[in-house]
Protein backbone atom coordinates (compact mmCIF):
# COMPACT_ATOMS: atom_id res chain seq x y z
CA UNK A 1 0.00 0.00 0.00
CA UNK A 2 1.48 3.33 -1.12
CA UNK A 3 0.34 6.78 -0.03
CA UNK A 4 1.33 9.98 -1.83
CA UNK A 5 1.39 13.62 -0.76
CA UNK A 6 1.99 16.26 -3.44
CA UNK A 7 3.16 19.83 -3.11
CA UNK A 8 1.85 21.20 -6.40
CA UNK A 9 3.94 23.98 -7.92
CA UNK A 10 4.12 26.05 -11.10
CA UNK A 11 4.17 23.95 -14.24
CA UNK A 12 7.82 24.45 -15.25
CA UNK A 13 9.43 25.77 -12.05
CA UNK A 14 10.69 22.43 -10.74
CA UNK A 15 8.91 22.97 -7.42
CA UNK A 16 6.46 20.04 -7.59
CA UNK A 17 7.35 17.32 -5.07
CA UNK A 18 5.83 13.91 -4.30
CA UNK A 19 6.37 12.47 -0.84
CA UNK A 20 5.55 8.76 -0.82
CA UNK A 21 5.01 6.34 2.05
CA UNK A 22 5.39 2.63 1.37
CA UNK A 23 3.29 1.42 4.30
CA UNK A 24 4.41 -2.25 4.36
CA UNK A 25 8.07 -1.15 4.37
CA UNK A 26 7.36 1.95 6.51
CA UNK A 27 9.65 3.91 4.23
CA UNK A 28 9.22 7.48 3.00
CA UNK A 29 10.83 8.72 -0.21
CA UNK A 30 10.62 11.82 -2.41
CA UNK A 31 10.37 12.35 -6.13
CA UNK A 32 10.70 15.82 -7.67
CA UNK A 33 9.94 17.43 -11.00
CA UNK A 34 12.95 19.04 -12.66
CA UNK A 35 13.12 22.69 -13.65
CA UNK A 36 11.58 23.27 -17.12
CA UNK A 37 9.97 19.80 -16.95
CA UNK A 38 6.18 19.73 -17.38
CA UNK A 39 5.11 19.04 -13.78
CA UNK A 40 1.67 17.79 -14.79
CA UNK A 41 3.09 15.27 -17.28
CA UNK A 42 5.62 14.21 -14.62
CA UNK A 43 2.84 13.63 -12.07
CA UNK A 44 0.63 11.73 -14.53
CA UNK A 45 3.52 9.43 -15.47
CA UNK A 46 4.70 8.82 -11.88
CA UNK A 47 1.20 8.20 -10.49
CA UNK A 48 0.50 5.79 -13.37
CA UNK A 49 3.62 3.85 -12.34
CA UNK A 50 3.20 4.10 -8.56
CA UNK A 51 -0.55 3.34 -8.47
CA UNK A 52 -1.01 4.75 -4.94
CA UNK A 53 -3.88 3.79 -2.66
CA UNK A 54 -4.47 7.51 -1.95
CA UNK A 55 -3.16 10.89 -3.14
CA UNK A 56 -3.34 14.04 -1.01
CA UNK A 57 -2.79 17.07 -3.26
CA UNK A 58 -1.97 20.54 -1.98
CA UNK A 59 -4.25 22.49 -4.32
CA UNK A 60 -7.97 23.23 -4.65
CA UNK A 61 -9.83 20.37 -6.31
CA UNK A 62 -13.14 22.18 -6.76
CA UNK A 63 -14.72 25.61 -7.17
CA UNK A 64 -17.22 27.45 -4.98
CA UNK A 65 -20.68 25.90 -5.34
CA UNK A 66 -22.15 28.95 -7.07
CA UNK A 67 -20.33 28.04 -10.32
CA UNK A 68 -22.15 24.68 -10.53
CA UNK A 69 -25.39 25.89 -8.91
CA UNK A 70 -26.00 29.58 -9.73
CA UNK A 71 -29.02 29.72 -7.40
CA UNK A 72 -27.11 28.27 -4.43
CA UNK A 73 -26.94 30.31 -1.23
CA UNK A 74 -24.86 31.96 -0.02
CA UNK A 75 -23.63 33.31 -3.35
CA UNK A 76 -19.91 33.18 -2.63
CA UNK A 77 -17.93 33.61 -5.84
CA UNK A 78 -14.52 33.46 -4.17
CA UNK A 79 -14.43 30.89 -1.37
CA UNK A 80 -15.78 27.46 -0.56
CA UNK A 81 -16.93 26.79 2.98
CA UNK A 82 -13.75 24.80 3.67
CA UNK A 83 -11.59 27.72 2.51
CA UNK A 84 -13.41 30.05 4.88
CA UNK A 85 -13.18 27.56 7.78
CA UNK A 86 -9.40 27.22 7.33
CA UNK A 87 -8.71 30.75 6.07
CA UNK A 88 -7.26 29.21 2.93
CA UNK A 89 -6.59 31.03 -0.31
CA UNK A 90 -9.44 31.32 -2.80
CA UNK A 91 -9.45 28.71 -5.58
CA UNK A 92 -10.32 31.59 -7.89
CA UNK A 93 -7.23 33.56 -6.87
CA UNK A 94 -5.10 30.50 -7.64
CA UNK A 95 -6.72 30.31 -11.09
CA UNK A 96 -4.57 28.17 -13.37
CA UNK A 97 -3.22 26.09 -10.49
CA UNK A 98 -6.79 25.18 -9.50
CA UNK A 99 -7.66 24.28 -13.12
CA UNK A 100 -4.57 22.07 -13.42
CA UNK A 101 -5.33 20.34 -10.11
CA UNK A 102 -8.95 19.71 -11.10
CA UNK A 103 -7.77 18.27 -14.42
CA UNK A 104 -5.39 15.88 -12.63
CA UNK A 105 -8.20 14.88 -10.26
CA UNK A 106 -10.36 14.00 -13.29
CA UNK A 107 -7.56 11.90 -14.83
CA UNK A 108 -6.82 10.01 -11.62
CA UNK A 109 -10.46 9.43 -10.73
CA UNK A 110 -10.94 7.89 -14.18
CA UNK A 111 -8.11 5.50 -13.24
CA UNK A 112 -9.83 4.72 -9.90
CA UNK A 113 -7.03 6.36 -7.91
CA UNK A 114 -8.54 8.15 -4.88
CA UNK A 115 -7.51 11.79 -4.45
CA UNK A 116 -8.22 14.27 -1.66
CA UNK A 117 -7.41 17.92 -1.11
CA UNK A 118 -4.75 18.60 1.50
CA UNK A 119 -3.79 21.89 3.11
CA UNK A 120 -0.25 21.68 4.52
CA UNK A 121 -0.58 25.05 6.28
CA UNK A 122 -3.37 23.59 8.43
CA UNK A 123 -1.21 20.54 9.28
CA UNK A 124 1.61 22.94 10.17
CA UNK A 125 -0.74 24.84 12.45
CA UNK A 126 -1.93 21.60 14.08
CA UNK A 127 1.70 20.69 14.76
CA UNK A 128 2.57 24.20 16.01
CA UNK A 129 5.36 24.53 13.45
CA UNK A 130 5.26 28.35 13.50
CA UNK A 131 7.37 28.29 16.66
CA UNK A 132 10.10 26.62 14.58
CA UNK A 133 9.91 29.29 11.84
CA UNK A 134 7.88 27.24 9.35
CA UNK A 135 8.34 28.86 5.92
CA UNK A 136 10.43 31.66 7.42
CA UNK A 137 13.94 30.43 8.14
CA UNK A 138 15.53 27.21 6.91
CA UNK A 139 17.71 26.93 10.03
CA UNK A 140 15.03 24.84 11.80
CA UNK A 141 14.02 22.75 8.77
CA UNK A 142 15.55 19.54 10.16
CA UNK A 143 13.65 20.05 13.43
CA UNK A 144 10.40 20.66 11.52
CA UNK A 145 10.93 17.51 9.44
CA UNK A 146 11.55 15.49 12.62
CA UNK A 147 8.33 16.81 14.20
CA UNK A 148 6.33 15.86 11.10
CA UNK A 149 7.84 12.37 10.94
CA UNK A 150 7.10 11.79 14.63
CA UNK A 151 3.40 12.50 13.97
CA UNK A 152 3.08 9.34 11.87
CA UNK A 153 1.66 6.83 14.36
CA UNK A 154 3.91 4.05 13.08
CA UNK A 155 7.61 3.51 13.55
CA UNK A 156 9.19 4.59 10.28
CA UNK A 157 12.25 2.85 8.88
CA UNK A 158 15.48 4.78 9.32
CA UNK A 159 15.45 7.23 6.47
CA UNK A 160 18.14 9.49 5.01
CA UNK A 161 15.54 12.06 3.90
CA UNK A 162 16.56 15.62 4.60
CA UNK A 163 14.38 18.46 3.38
CA UNK A 164 16.20 21.37 1.81
CA UNK A 165 13.16 23.30 0.54
CA UNK A 166 9.73 24.22 1.88
CA UNK A 167 8.23 22.36 -1.10
CA UNK A 168 9.61 19.11 0.34
CA UNK A 169 8.27 19.98 3.79
CA UNK A 170 4.82 20.74 2.34
CA UNK A 171 4.86 17.48 0.37
CA UNK A 172 5.64 15.69 3.64
CA UNK A 173 2.73 17.51 5.33
CA UNK A 174 0.44 16.47 2.45
CA UNK A 175 1.67 12.90 2.89
CA UNK A 176 0.89 13.13 6.59
CA UNK A 177 -2.66 14.10 5.57
CA UNK A 178 -2.95 11.01 3.36
CA UNK A 179 -1.66 8.88 6.22
CA UNK A 180 -4.07 10.41 8.74
CA UNK A 181 -6.97 9.72 6.35
CA UNK A 182 -5.80 6.12 5.86
CA UNK A 183 -5.81 5.66 9.65
CA UNK A 184 -9.08 7.58 10.20
CA UNK A 185 -7.29 10.20 12.31
CA UNK A 186 -8.16 13.16 10.09
CA UNK A 187 -10.43 16.19 10.29
CA UNK A 188 -12.59 17.35 7.38
CA UNK A 189 -13.49 20.95 6.55
CA UNK A 190 -16.10 22.10 4.07
CA UNK A 191 -19.05 20.38 2.47
CA UNK A 192 -18.96 17.16 0.47
CA UNK A 193 -21.17 18.62 -2.26
CA UNK A 194 -18.83 21.59 -2.76
CA UNK A 195 -15.39 20.28 -1.92
CA UNK A 196 -13.72 19.17 1.29
CA UNK A 197 -10.27 19.84 2.67
CA UNK A 198 -8.61 17.14 4.77
CA UNK A 199 -6.24 17.76 7.68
Amino acid sequence: MLLVGIDFGSKLAGTTVLACLDLPKREIFWEKAKKKQDADAFLIQRIQTLQPALIALDAPLSLPRVYAEPTAEPKDFFFRKGDRDLRAMSPMFLGGLTARAMQLKSIWQAQNIPIIEAYPAAQAQRLHLAQWNYKKHTTEMAKIQAIILRDFSIELATNPLQATTWHEIDALLALLTAYRVSQDLHQVFGEETEGQIFV
